[in-house]
């Protein structure tokens, strides 16, 4: 699958694009996982990584958990990007859908993947439909949240080392989703 650009806006010295391709084939410092709290990546878009970039992204992520417990939606995992063309797995904890708070814990994810990738170095990243899939979120309201959290969080840190965004999305639906809230939100 080729990497479409659907949509892009410049917030200062960032690029941010909504893209229709794969994410694991993503050339960028960092790719952000739709993972569990344990880093047990079975299902998902987090099988898909560890199938794509090697198991040792699922060791790593073992060992990240059994030195410092289970993830928290704020404060994101990360492994080495194994066979992927990224350089780092970034592992963000969305929330289940139903499970209450929703709206809060996936921007929290959101915004502790962008300050992880600060942390890493990295001046480009890629993020997923967080929680849309097998978590259940809605697309349409979890598009509105990640946009309005990438919108709030590049308004609050113009000085960010990120230069470009790409928010990854695959299947027909969440394409849909994502490109009917861009306007109402990025502007």
């Amino acid at each position: 699958m080729t990497q479409q650009v659907l949509r892009e806006r410049r917030f200062g010295e960032t690029l941010v694009q909504l893209v229709q391709g794969d994410i694991t084939q993503e050339r960028v410092d960092a790719v952000v996982n739709a993972a569990n709290k344990y880093l047990e990546h079975g299902g998902g878009l987090a099988r898909v990584i560890v199938k794509k970039g090697g198991q040792v992204i699922q060791e790593e992520s073992r060992q990240w958990v059994a030195r410092h417990g289970p993830v928290t939606h704020e404060e994101p995992a990360y492994t080495t990007a194994g066979q992927l063309p990224a350089k780092y797995v970034i592992h963000a904890v969305g929330p289940v859908w139903g499970e209450g708070d929703e709206d809060a814990k996936l921007a929290a994810a959101i915004r502790g993947s962008l300050r992880r990738s600060e942390e890493l170095g990295c001046t480009s990243i890629a993020l997923p439909a967080i929680s849309t899939g097998i978590f259940g979120f809605p697309k349409d309201r979890a598009a509105r949240v990640i946009y309005q959290t990438l919108k709030t969080y590049l308004e609050e840190h113009s000085d960010t080392p990120l230069r470009l965004i790409r928010m990854v999305v695959y299947d027909a639906p969440t394409v849909q989703a994502f490109v009917e809230a861009w306007d109402p939100v990025m502007g």
